[in-house]
């Protein structure tokens, strides 16, 4: 009897050990491995967020408030106008035609374009001056469309894992980790951090969205072409689409895409009726002085001390939501560093990227109505 109950307790020891998780059978190493699991739990919880389009457009709107502030925005109403015209005819065109989208012309000399996430593009004057006619303009307010319609911000963020979800937060509480992608998202607009395949996907849409509405989708290589011979002397990538693949690369592949088309509207003289920029010299722009708005990485100190976005455009008050209160301009008021330099890649730490803006950061609101869409459109001709 004796030799029965011990056999029985072996049994019970034994199947309590099965039993057992193996981090508490294994002492240290049981600890490593509950490590593991919960990164790959977080890892989980990373791969499942799906950003709704609401939740994108509160961040679009946050990052564009940043860009607003670092460049400032013209306040001509018939510019925006016209600008908003041509975009909302070719956003129609794009694979997310109901986003309200909206466009920003920028208040500085240097050439560039923003897209950010939610349907929120904006185009410098710098830009408009040096582009020649309407089809070239198109080109490049296509080539941003291209970016939101297909997410790339948001995508790549996620896809790169640029920002971490941490072990105790969850996607019921979506604030905090939603505030990690608005800051990166701001970070990736401003210095154009696009891949390689979200290049020439935007490109790619410029021209069959261009193509779709009659323009010479071929225009914004010859935009492209110009604008590589103007930085051809610089030190540094400069500016507008100065990312990879190499400005020579993406013009060929424009070209290429193009070459079948048989769409030639360049609308020259509806452009110059309402575009009046001239291009200005590369070695004239105003560049940001060191202290002045512009180059890096404000401290949390420098954060502190600054004026607040409602403070400063005036009933222009920051969207509320998910705590987007937190957003950072990573962009925003110091002078240039070693580190900038170092990492100057994308769209370049040159005149451009450095260039200063105005002090006016509002939106100016414009409407368009479908009637005007539709006399517009039968204008490209």
């Amino acid at each position: 009897m004796r030799q029965a109950l011990i056999g029985k307790l072996t049994v019970t020891m034994g199947l309590a050990l099965l039993c057992t998780p193996a981090y508490a059978q294994l002492g240290g190493l049981g600890g490593g491995l509950k490590k593991v699991q919960q990164a790959q739990d977080a890892k989980q919880k990373f791969d499942d967020l799906n950003v709704t389009d609401e939740e994108e457009r509160k961040i679009g709107e946050d990052v564009s408030a940043k860009v607003r502030l670092r460049f400032g925005v013209v306040q001509d109403p018939a510019v925006h106008k016209y600008v908003t015209t041509v975009g909302t005819l070719l956003a129609q065109e794009s694979e997310r035609p109901k986003l309200a989208w909206t466009f920003i012309v920028l208040d500085t000399d240097g050439v560039n374009a923003f897209a950010s996430p939610g349907g929120l593009v904006h185009i410098t004057r710098g830009a408009l001056g040096l582009i020649r006619n309407e089809a070239e303009l198109a080109g490049v307010l296509a080539h941003e469309i291209g970016h939101v319609a297909h997410k790339h911000t948001v995508n790549a963020i996620k896809k790169n894992k640029a920002v971490q979800l941490g072990t105790s937060e969850t996607l019921s509480d979506r604030g905090p980790f939603l505030d990690k992608i608005a800051n990166k998202a701001y970070e990736m607009v401003l210095e154009n951090a696009f891949d390689r395949g979200d290049e020439l996907d935007a490109d790619r849409q410029a021209v069959q969205i261009t193509q779709k509405l009659g323009y010479a989708s071929g225009a914004v290589a010859d935009f492209l072409s110009r604008l590589d011979e103007r930085n051809k002397d610089q030190p540094a990538r400069n500016g507008l689409f100065a990312s990879h693949p190499e400005t020579k690369e993406r013009i060929d592949k424009v070209r290429q895409l193009a070459a079948s088309a048989k769409t030639s509207a360049t609308v020259d003289l509806r452009y110059k009726a309402n575009v009046k920029y001239e291009p200005t010299a590369i070695t004239t722009i105003a560049t940001v002085e060191d202290g002045a708005a512009g180059l890096t990485a404000s401290s949390a100190k420098d954060d502190k001390s600054k004026t607040s976005d409602k403070d400063k455009s005036g009933d222009q008050a920051k969207p509320k939501g998910f705590g987007l209160g937190n957003l950072k301009p990573t962009a925003a008021p110091e002078k240039q560093s070693t580190q900038v330099a170092a990492s100057g890649g994308a769209r370049g730490i040159g005149p451009d990227r450095a260039a200063k803006g105005g002090s006016n950061p509002n939106v100016v609101k414009v409407s368009v109505s479908a009637a005007e869409l539709e006399a517009f459109k039968r204008g490209i001709a």
